[in-house]
């Protein structure tokens, strides 16, 4: 894998070196967004350029800041920060990859002025156990209303421990255009993830033996089971929107001095959004008879649990609003949408010699919904919501409410975010009924309600976030102390601040993300009451006159620490984590050294991971029976160019 990504290095930096020109402060990306989740509305976000902490590199830490996985990195993970958790009933079989994957929920847009392209490679560890990440972007207008452009994502890491190789490749492409009165949205997605599964070790004792080789501890998944998860999904997103109105022409100087009244206009557009997917999982175990799990229902030879999914959603709506460059503007929608499932999973027969394969199909019809108001640039409200009138989820409904004010301080614009939303949601169908060679069950399930609210502060100039989050949920719904599915019929409160804070004094910065939760029973869902992540470093731009160039650096280090709880563990075999009571996790501190660098436009970084592994203790595990990596020294560099 590292001798592939080389050889594509050394093919590509040539004509890339050639092709880069003395840096400059022109703006060659004019803007990058990602759609509403209603696929309404573009949402602008910054380009990922930053160098302040780049050796934070992990896409999965961008997505939620905090994560638990079981060692490895690119296995399945789960966010430890409660209100970052993907409950999407269709997400299901992907819900612990998303942060990894290319889906139409998370596409994102570019426009450019020239072409855009980005190549990221980073690389730890010896050769036997090396974790690699890769990627490149390249995005490019064809005029000024079409742009293509493609990612492509590998994550290659062979891990510390005996069979946790983790093997995934993602990669989309994706297609904008802006007309004046007709918009499109294209994107295609291929993820490939392979887990390679362990089951955890044995006996974590074995980990205190001096001088002893991370390869030569017994995991309870060995040569034998070579068992392994794989996932493949494929989606499609086109968004059409067509203008039924023009776009006002802009009153020039002369025409307000003879005082000519602007009309009343409306705007209204027809949007018809396509969203397919077909997500297909597979479970192999060469041993099912190991002693791992104590039940096998088909095969005492081989397990090959194979299950799929297929959706096919076709949105048709109606959006208007008034003028957009009047102060006062009000605007809404409606639409319907039609969605269709095809569910298959190899079962238990009647004996261990007979499987049947089940094919089921679901279907439901949504009527879907928008308000906003905005006056002026600095105070908004926004409401939208979803209502299952037919089909398998009849009755489900989801209404999100948002109001947005803008203050202009000293230092700069502070934005205050109030949210809320209520949600009615029939669990996804697979925690209703599953059939593999190791697990089975049938459950009639009630609808989970969740009643959400909370508020957000930014700003940007103090390099200040904070963020509250209250939830009250009946029929909470995971997976019990038994490794089945659960759900807890009483209320469950869940309550969490967050705050990231940069300090800074001259030169010496204390970058900071605390997260502190809470639920009212514990037995159901456990969360650490504290979690950290701080980096403290020096920062210097360093000027050689004689070439009159600039390096800029980061030196420091940081720490990632969460208090104890009963952390979630993960079964290979139906690729769930469920909550336990036996082990505590946490109380733990991971310490990173690192150095970034800046050149023009080339970001580098070193890094030795896990510094402290072994002198502080061998509590380094996030999910029971899986400890983290030890010490690896670690290095990265971004490069962008264009033309």
């Amino acid at each position: 894998m590292k001798r592939s990504i080389f050889l594509f290095l050394i093919l590509v930096l040539p004509a890339g070196l050639a092709a880069q020109k003395q840096d400059s402060v022109r703006h060659t990306v004019k803007r990058q967004w990602k759609l509403s989740p209603d696929y309404t509305e573009e949402i602008t976000i910054p380009l990922d350029t930053a160098f302040s902490l780049f050796h934070r590199h992990r896409v999965s830490d961008k997505y939620s800041p905090f994560n638990a996985y079981p060692g490895n990195y690119g296995l399945p993970l789960y966010q430890i920060n409660f209100f970052d958790r993907i409950n999407d009933p269709d997400m299901y079989l992907y819900r612990y990859y998303y942060p990894f994957m290319h889906l139409p929920s998370n596409n994102t847009f570019l426009n450019t002025q020239i072409p855009y392209t980005e190549l990221v490679f980073t690389y730890a560890g010896p050769a036997d156990r090396s974790d690699q990440t890769f990627r490149i972007s390249h995005s490019q207008n064809i005029n000024r209303k079409l742009n293509v452009g493609l990612i492509y994502d590998i994550v290659y890491s062979l891990g510390h421990y005996n069979f946790q190789r983790s093997e995934n490749k993602t990669f989309t492409l994706y297609s904008s255009y802006s007309g004046d009165r007709y918009k499109l949205y294209a994107a295609t997605g291929i993820n490939n993830i392979t887990s390679v599964e362990n089951g955890g070790i044995k006996d974590l004792s074995e980990m205190e033996t001096p001088n002893l080789n991370t390869r030569d501890i017994n995991v309870n998944l060995g040569q034998l089971n070579k068992a392994k998860n794989i996932l493949k999904n494929r989606n499609v997103l086109i968004v059409q929107k067509f203008s039924v109105s023009r776009k006002p022409v802009l009153k020039t100087d002369s025409l307000l001095k003879n005082n000519e009244k602007r009309k009343f206009r409306m705007e209204g557009t027809f949007s018809h959004i396509f969203a397919w997917e077909v997500n297909k999982r597979t479970y192999f175990d060469s041993s099912p008879e190991s002693g791992f799990y104590d039940t096998v229902y088909i095969s005492r030879t081989k397990t090959s649990d194979s299950l799929s999914a297929r959706s096919l959603k076709n949105t048709i709506r109606f959006d208007f609003s008034t003028d957009e460059t009047r102060k006062f503007r009000l605007g809404g929608g409606v639409g319907i949408r039609n969605e269709l499932f095809r569910y298959s999973q190899i079962i238990p027969g009647d004996t261990l010699t007979r499987p049947d394969t089940a094919i089921w199909r679901n279907s439901n019809n949504v009527l879907v919904g928008r308000l906003f108001n905005n006056i002026g640039n600095k105070f908004s409200w926004n409401v939208t919501g979803e209502l299952y009138f037919t089909g398998y989820r009849a009755g489900d409904f989801n209404l999100e409410g948002k109001l947005i004010k803008t203050f202009c301080l000293r230092k700069g614009p502070a934005e205050l975010n109030i949210f809320g939303n209520i949600a009615n949601q029939q669990p996804s169908i697979w925690y209703e009924r599953w059939g593999g060679n190791n697990f089975k069950w049938s459950n009639n399930l009630q609808k989970e309600f969740r009643v959400n609210l909370g508020a957000g502060l930014s700003f940007p100039a103090r390099r200040m976030l904070i963020r509250y989050n209250n939830a009250v949920i009946n029929n909470y719904t995971d997976f019990g102390l038994d490794t089945l599915p659960s759900q807890y019929t009483k209320a469950l409160t869940v309550t969490s601040l967050y705050i990231r804070k940069e300090l800074s004094a001259w030169k010496f910065h204390l970058a900071n993300d605390v997260l502190i939760q809470k639920s009212t029973n514990q037995n159901i869902l456990d969360l650490p009451f504290v979690t950290v992540k701080s980096a403290g470093f020096f920062e210097h731009n360093f000027h050689f006159k004689a070439t009159n160039g600039y390096l800029n650096t980061q030196f420091g280090a940081e720490v990632f620490y969460n208090t104890a709880y009963y952390g979630y563990v993960y079964v290979p075999a139906t690729g769930r984590y469920f909550r336990q009571d036996k082990i505590l996790t946490g109380d733990y501190p991971y310490i990173n050294v690192f150095i970034n660098l800046k050149i023009k436009r080339t970001r580098i970084f070193f890094m030795f991971d896990h510094i402290n592994a072994k002198y502080t203790g061998y509590n380094y595990i996030m999910v029971p029976s899986n400890p983290m990596n030890i010490r690896m020294f670690r290095y990265g560099l971004a490069w962008t160019f264009y033309d």
